[in-house]
């Protein structure tokens, strides 16, 4: 998948500007535009806020074409859950996960 493509896409698809799109995500207009600009991928505390300002999950972001992306509800707390972690805390829950 061409995330800045799947970025485009979805802000298109809102009739959004990059202005609209960094504004909602809370992140520098001038930092969503580098990523255009210079073709470079987003890191992911960068895509986490982008789906943050379309109201979407990572796993809806990622979905391809009509696939419907349903949580249940402890997958949901799950999300919430992981959204609050820091980046060491978040590698650390990764790693537990990996072993159990």
């Amino acid at each position: 998948m061409d995330i800045l493509n799947r970025i485009k896409q979805l802000r298109d698809e809102r009739g959004w500007s990059n202005y609209k799109l960094a504004k909602e995500a809370q992140i520098s207009e001038g930092s969503l535009n580098n990523l255009f600009r210079l073709n470079n991928q987003p890191t992911i505390p960068t895509l986490e806020s982008i789906c943050k300002g379309f109201d979407i999950s990572l796993s809806q972001f990622f979905a391809e074409g009509s696939e419907a992306v349903v949580l249940n509800e402890e997958q949901k707390e799950m999300l919430d859950i992981w959204n609050t972690l820091n980046g060491d805390k978040k590698v650390a829950l990764l790693e537990l996960l990996k072993k159990i």
